[in-house]
């Protein structure tokens, strides 16, 4: 019975509620952001022997408890996706099926489209410059815009801060804005 919970989606209404108590919790206990973006400072700051000042902090008290949580992620992730994987498709909207079939993309036998991940794909200039160009823009507008789409969104909005909402405003508008102009420009057919 517990397998078979693990294994199908868990309805809006559990983790919803669930997500929403982590950002309470970390109110409780201190005020803690919580941002994945903010773990490559940490690293850095672990790790660097010769640090320049932007990584001379106390890693170790501000940064330990998001490093263990992008770790449990990650490992999450791979308990999901590898040992708990099941044999069905993702499900999608028919509309989003048939928006991506458009775009040449009509092998959904998989958690992603083959058509667009596979290492043909990744390999190529197109594929390269994505994700160069891609983890490029991430990176610098997690740190111009103070934090990514989790700190602000989760944490940031708990904590009733107006640069959240307005960066979670921009981050549903470029994506929206991004999903219907750029995506079909650089989907390799």
């Amino acid at each position: 019975m517990i397998r078979e919970f693990l294994h199908r989606s868990w309805p809006w209404y559990v983790t919803g509620p669930l997500v929403g108590l982590v950002a309470v919790s970390l109110l409780l206990i201190g005020n803690k952001p919580f941002s994945i973006s903010s773990n490559l400072r940490h690293l850095c700051a672990a790790c660097l022997p010769r640090r320049p000042d932007f990584f001379k902090y106390d890693w170790k008290r501000v940064g330990l408890w998001n490093l263990v949580f992008m770790l449990g992620t990650v490992v999450g992730g791979f308990i999901g996706g590898v040992l708990l994987s099941n044999s069905h498709p993702a499900a999608i909207s028919g509309a989003a099926v048939s928006s991506l079939a458009r775009l040449g993309i009509h092998d959904f036998s998989g958690l992603v489209p083959r058509e667009v991940f596979n290492w043909h794909v990744v390999l190529s200039v197109r594929g390269l410059l994505l994700l160069v160009g891609g983890g490029f823009l991430t990176g610098f507008g997690t740190a111009y815009g103070g934090g990514c789409t989790s700190g602000h969104g989760i944490s940031g909005l708990a904590d009733l801060q107006l640069p959240s909402l307005i960066a979670v405003l921009a981050f549903f508008t470029g994506g929206a804005l991004a999903s219907h102009f750029l995506l079909p420009l650089l989907i390799v057919r």
